[in-house]
């Protein structure tokens, strides 16, 4: 048997593959999404918004969470990613976890206020 004239051509290792939109290119919504039930982040936010606040175990009562992670939500959720300004204080002998307002700080007024040392 006579070997092929044609010689064949490797397939390139790697397809191409689409290349991925930036991350920052469009906001994302702070709220829960249109269509969306209620979550129980937005639960847990509408119990902090109460005058009175909620307690720790409130939040995990009425959302199912452990411990730890409610006041992991509590730290990067409601502070870091929401920057919503969180009271925490002591009512009789239990605390008390509360958002003092709904104004959120834009990242450039966070930094206006720091000065260089």
């Amino acid at each position: 048997m006579a070997k092929s004239s044609k010689k064949r051509t490797a397939a390139p290792a790697h397809p191409r593959r689409k290349q991925a939109t930036p991350k920052n290119s469009s906001k994302k919504p702070t709220g829960p999404q249109p269509g969306r039930a209620s979550t129980k982040q937005s639960t847990a936010i509408e119990m902090l918004r109460s005058t009175g606040g909620a307690t720790l175990e409130a939040l995990m009562k009425a959302t199912g969470w452990q411990q730890h992670s409610v006041r992991g939500f509590l730290a990067g959720v409601v502070r870091k990613r929401l920057r919503l300004p969180l009271d925490s204080t002591v009512i009789e002998g239990q605390r008390t976890y509360r958002v003092t307002g709904d104004e959120r700080l834009r990242p450039a007024e966070a930094s206006a206020g720091r000065t260089k040392s």
